[in-house]
């Protein structure tokens, strides 16, 4: 499994961006695609996550409204839209897979990660 984030770039509070994932190597008819992201000197924070069949999402509640995950089955590729973006969501987010709906919101029950794309919010 390959998963290869991209998107990522400075951009001005209130900005916005799109950050892709796209997955290869297995079908992901079962898998729940997840967005985290780690700033310096702070832990892996779960953003938000999408379950590749139902399209059920799941978000943490600091982005809940200004960030939408969705994906396209026919490009492979799970999407991060990221609207009125602050200074505090500057950070490396990565996307990741795991087999499962169950417990999208740790990092850890995580089966695969992708390189990080580096966000940037200036004030």
């Amino acid at each position: 499994v390959q998963l290869q984030a991209s998107g990522g770039g400075l951009v001005q509070a209130g900005g916005s961006l799109r950050l892709s994932c796209a997955a290869s190597g297995r079908t992901f008819s079962s898998y729940a695609m997840g967005w985290f992201r780690q700033a310096p000197g702070k832990e892996r924070e779960f953003v938000a996550a999408i379950g590749w069949s139902s399209g059920r999402t799941y978000y943490a509640d600091s982005v809940r409204g200004r960030f939408t995950i969705s994906r396209d089955n026919a490009k492979n590729t799970v999407y991060l839209q990221m609207n009125i973006l602050k200074p505090e969501d500057t950070a490396v987010y990565y996307c990741a897979a795991k087999i499962g709906y169950y417990s999208v919101y740790d990092g850890e029950k995580y089966d695969y990660w992708g390189q990080g794309t580096e966000v940037t919010v200036s004030s």
